[in-house]
């Protein structure tokens, strides 16, 4: 068997690495950014909340907020495909950290732009999607995209729970033919190039949306 062909095998797992790595990217954008704006209400009792779902997924490993979502709950009537269970764990764990990215590009937006549109009679929706979202998750690039990698990498944790990704197809390779270096030596090959092609992707997102002249500034 060549290297080429050791790839070859590797490639089928990685759908399943860049399935796990989006499904738990939107997870945590979406959760983490519900938490900011919910942040930004500025009401005690959800602030508690919101407080302790921050520090929760912060403070706990992945490992075993993942297998408390896979294990735990069908112990208690709630079974968890594999997938699903990425998103509850490694996407709420983005989800905690990209809300405190979001809370910090939020504080950054220019308070007299608020004040000019509330005196032009905008109302405070109106003001959050046109004014301080998008000025957030430009201030929030840099942080998000730190994360995003983040993600990339906790992904292998998926073989845990029975996902086929890339490191599981190479376990089973590696018992089978007993080339490890070799073997272990392309899936890092393949998770520099799928980390590559989703900077990437990222950097032309923020290009094209990116304020002419905003860095000159």
């Amino acid at each position: 068997m060549t290297f080429l062909e050791i790839i070859s095998i590797l490639v089928r797992g990685a759908g399943f690495t860049i399935l796990v790595t989006f499904a738990c990217i939107l997870t945590g954008l979406f959760s983490g950014l519900l938490a900011a704006l919910l942040f930004r209400l500025d009401i005690r009792p959800l602030n508690w909340l919101l407080h302790a779902f921050t520090y929760a997924f912060r403070g706990i490993p992945l490992l075993v907020v993942l297998f408390l979502v896979f294990f735990g709950l069908p112990s208690i009537g709630l079974p968890i495909p594999p997938l699903l269970a990425m998103m509850l764990s490694l996407g709420l764990i983005c989800g905690a950290y990209l809300s405190e990215v979001f809370r910090g590009a939020l504080k950054a937006v220019d308070p007299n732009e608020i004040m000019v549109a509330q005196s032009m009679g905008m109302h405070r929706i109106q003001i959050l999607i046109s004014i301080e979202i998008p000025q957030m998750l430009r201030f929030s690039a840099p942080g998000m995209l730190n994360e995003f990698t983040t993600v990339l990498k906790y992904s292998p944790f998926a073989y845990t729970v029975g996902v086929p990704e890339i490191l599981k197809e190479a376990t089973s390779l590696a018992l089978t033919t007993l080339r490890g270096m070799e073997i272990y030596l392309a899936v890092g090959i393949l998770y520099f190039l799928i980390y590559k092609i989703m900077m990437e992707m990222f950097l032309w997102v923020e290009r094209h949306y990116a304020i002419p002249g905003f860095k000159q500034i």
